[in-house]
């Protein structure tokens, strides 16, 4: 039995906990259907077989993101982008629920992914909505800003999805949209997590003021899968 902590491979726990019913496997690979989160797991120490089937279950040829397996992956996969990341907790958080925010529906969704293209938060897709709780900030009717939980370990949610429309920033709306999604997650009895591009040093700075620490740095990679294996 691995002796890692569940964040060290966050999407395996929560493809094996509370995000099961999203789950696609094939052998020893999860995904999420692509239509809600681009992303693929291995489990903890994984044997060439599991590269098998994660090959298998991606397609001939697919990119995959990972975190932190780039240096593992067997020959045959190729690395097509690789960049620093930070692993955030927010053990000191202090949830605050914000009058404005309000919960976002998937009548919503088409204006989500315009903030999104316009923001470029990261991955977010037509069905990400149902991974957890998203909260939004609306300014004359349009979604301006808007956060929620994505990754969901047991005992953890991760914060992601975090914008604001260009036109907006420097007025705090995400400094006020973390701790509110926050306050959801502590309602549960759960820990707030969140990940980051080390790069990223204005938004960590936010982070860390609102509560959250450093609990390790990891690798944000996308590999190609190798051309020649079987469809799962």
């Amino acid at each position: 039995m691995s002796d890692r902590h569940l964040l060290d491979n966050p999407v395996w726990a929560s493809l094996t906990g509370p995000h099961a019913r999203f789950a696609e496997r094939h052998g020893g690979a999860l995904r999420y259907p692509d239509d809600v989160s681009p992303f693929f797991a291995l489990p903890d120490d994984p044997r060439p077989a599991d590269w098998s089937d994660l090959a298998a279950l991606a397609g001939p040829g697919a990119t995959i993101p990972v975190t932190g397996e780039a240096a593992a992956a067997p020959d045959g996969w190729e690395v097509v982008a690789h960049g620093g990341g930070v692993q955030l907790v927010g053990d000191d958080v202090v949830p605050a629920p914000d009058d404005e925010a309000v919960r976002l529906r998937a009548s919503d969704v088409p204006e989500m992914l315009d903030l999104v293209a316009r923001a470029q938060p990261g991955p977010f897709r037509p069905r990400t909505i149902e991974m957890g709780v998203y909260l939004g900030i609306r300014r004359g009717g349009a979604l301006v800003a808007m956060a929620g939980e994505r990754l969901h370990p047991p005992g953890w949610t991760e914060i992601s999805a975090v914008c604001t429309d260009p036109a907006f920033r420097r007025q705090g709306l995400a400094s006020r949209l973390v701790p509110a999604v926050a306050a959801a997650i502590r309602a549960r009895g759960e820990t707030p997590f969140l990940h980051a591009a080390a790069n990223n040093t204005a938004a960590i700075r936010v982070y860390e003021k609102l509560g959250f620490r450093l609990r390790r740095r990891t690798t944000f990679a996308t590999l190609r899968a190798p051309a020649d294996v079987p469809v799962a």
